[in-house]
């Protein structure tokens, strides 16, 4: 099976990532540490360097204090 990346996809949720948590007035660091992910994790996330995990998602969007659909609305 041929892994299929979207490189834009990625950059439209970690752009979207970062603007919810700017909203909420949050550093990285809080939000990494709300969402018990590690320290660089947020920052790939936000970059769009990584394929971030559902488990990353449900747990960002608890520590926005948000659905986690939202995260995908950009």
């Amino acid at each position: 099976m041929t892994k299929i990346r979207n490189e834009a996809f990625l950059k439209a949720f970690g752009e979207n990532v970062r603007k919810l948590r700017e909203e909420k007035n949050l550093s990285q660091e809080e939000l990494y540490d709300l969402a018990g992910l590690s320290k660089n994790q947020i920052g790939n996330i936000e970059r769009g360097e990584v394929n971030t995990t559902l488990s990353s998602v449900y747990a960002i969007s608890k520590a926005l204090d948000i659905p986690p659909f939202k995260l995908f609305i950009f």
